[in-house]
């Protein structure tokens, strides 16, 4: 059955109040630990960190403004009703001479904050990558406000990990001799730390806001037909691009980007220019956007090693199927019965079509001329961990075809994954539009029947006392399989 509202008032919700340099956030979670989906974000660009460069103190204008916001996040957080809310605070506040004064007026609130240290800082993030990029093998680079966090991160763990006074607002100080002597600087900061050591020639994973805005300018540059941040990889060739960019587009047009927040748009030089300088000296071969990172890590190591264990993805889908069906959830079922049609496929695959399959009924509730366009709008933009662009892709292409969208509308993105991918996608979609036919939304009569490919057949097979399943609209639905995979359809009343 869905969710029930009721059920939904009371379900768990966890939050982090962020303190940084630039921003102080509230972000509450709500939805399955391992998944846990947005439900409120919201930042005042107080910029505790600006006052730093002049005095080593947060200015008093700049910590009333943050306090004002702390205030307004603790109330808001009481009548959410969350139950885990974590506060912590970063470089400004960690660095400032008067930031024990910071913490005690958050304390007048009734928050307690956490001052992480640079490498707790660094760890955070790199939970936050593996959260929700499990394989990631490589260096999260957590750019924020006043610091600049390295942490390696491999098989599901954070290795090695350093902080460096490399934030936004202390780069300009830094670059004012020009870019030579600027990347001079920084090998020799990250070389007194160790770094990089023996881990050159491995890809970044960028965490934080600058970062982000200077995808979206990359996404704005190459015209990417999917603009999602999360998971966009960057090649090295894309920083040539990037800092020709920057350095001739004005403020203007920078913060014209679709996205583009006024504060992101002018660190873009600076960010750009650490960011040559980190693959310079790491000798980086590409860089892929997380936009999971130190909240997301946080909450990732409370979990217990169980729940670390599953696989985002799956669970968010899951959780989300549930919530929009219109029956008891079945889309586990869904994905063992057609699965004979698909047993040759790459696991990623068959992991994408599993989600595919556990939202295959989350549209219904749209208006019917719209359902495709609904299905195709959550695979492509739903708020999902663990899946990189041509996954979306993917499950986009299977939703659309599960809700029967016609091919001709599916957006073309063969650019991005090879046609003869989307085309199986196709397939999984119209297996599971005969699947949710044939049983009308509930699991029972998969149990008595099956589908199979065989001898250039495809024959779906109804158990004794399921004939009368059989119909017009089964039938139609069996054929527009058979067709995609160019056999002839067959049913088989046992």
């Amino acid at each position: 059955m869905p969710i029930a509202r009721s059920n939904r008032l009371t379900a768990h919700r966890s939050a982090v109040i962020d303190i940084g340099s630039n921003s102080v956030r509230l972000v509450v979670y709500e939805g399955p630990p391992r998944a846990p989906a947005v439900i409120f974000n919201e930042k005042v660009p107080a910029g505790l960190g600006r006052g730093l460069a002049i005095d080593n103190r947060i200015a008093p204008e700049d910590a009333e403004r943050g306090l004002i916001a702390l205030r307004r996040y603790a109330l808001l957080a009481r009548h959410m009703e969350v139950k885990d809310l974590q506060c912590v605070a970063t470089a400004a506040v960690r660095d400032a001479e008067n930031g024990p004064d910071f913490i005690a007026g958050a304390a007048e609130a009734g928050l307690k904050i956490r001052l992480l240290s640079g490498e707790e800082e660094a760890e955070a993030a790199g939970c936050g990558v593996i959260s929700a990029i499990p394989d990631a093998h490589g260096i999260a680079v957590d750019l924020g406000g006043g610091s600049l966090e390295l942490a390696e991160v491999s098989g599901g763990t954070v290795g090695r990990r350093a902080s460096f006074p490399l934030g936004v607002l202390r780069l300009p100080a830094l670059r004012k001799q020009g870019q030579q002597v600027f990347e001079r600087s920084v090998r020799k900061m990250l070389k007194g730390a160790g770094w990089p050591d023996n881990m050159t020639g491995l890809p970044l994973y960028l965490v934080g806001g600058s970062w982000r805005a200077l995808s979206r300018l990359d996404i704005e540059l190459t015209q990417d037909p999917l603009p999602v941040l999360d998971h966009h990889v960057m090649p090295r060739a894309a920083l040539r691009r990037l800092l020709r960019a920057t350095k001739r587009m004005s403020f203007e047009e920078l913060r014209a980007i679709p996205g583009m927040a006024s504060n992101r748009a002018a660190t873009l030089p600076d960010a750009a220019a650490l960011l040559a300088a980190l693959v310079n000296i790491i000798d980086v071969p590409e860089m892929t956007v997380s936009s999971s990172g130190l909240r997301e890590g946080l909450l990732y190591q409370a979990l217990d090693p169980a729940t670390r264990a599953q696989d985002p993805l799956i669970v968010a889908a899951e959780f989300e199927g549930r919530r929009l069906a219109r029956f008891a959830p079945h889309g586990r079922a869904i994905a063992e019965w057609i699965a004979p049609l698909f047993a040759n496929e790459e696991a990623s695959d068959s992991r994408i079509r599993l989600a595919a399959s556990l939202l295959s009924d989350v549209a219904w509730s749209a208006n019917p001329d719209f359902r495709a366009e609904r299905g195709t709008e959550i695979g492509l933009h739903g708020n999902w961990r663990s899946i990189d662009i041509p996954g979306r892709i993917l499950l986009a292409r299977a939703l659309h075809a599960g809700f029967g969208g016609a091919d001709v509308d599916f957006p073309a993105m063969t650019s991005l994954v090879p046609a003869d991918r989307i085309d199986r996608a196709r397939q999984w979609g119209l297996a599971i539009r005969l699947a949710q036919r044939l049983t009308g939304g509930v699991e029972a009569p998969l149990k008595a029947s099956a589908i199979a490919l065989d001898d250039g057949k495809l024959r779906l097979s109804l158990d004794p006392g399921w004939h009368h399943l059989a119909g017009e609209s089964v039938d139609r639905r069996l054929r527009a399989l058979a067709q995609a995979f160019g056999v002839k359809p067959e049913l088989v009343l046992l």
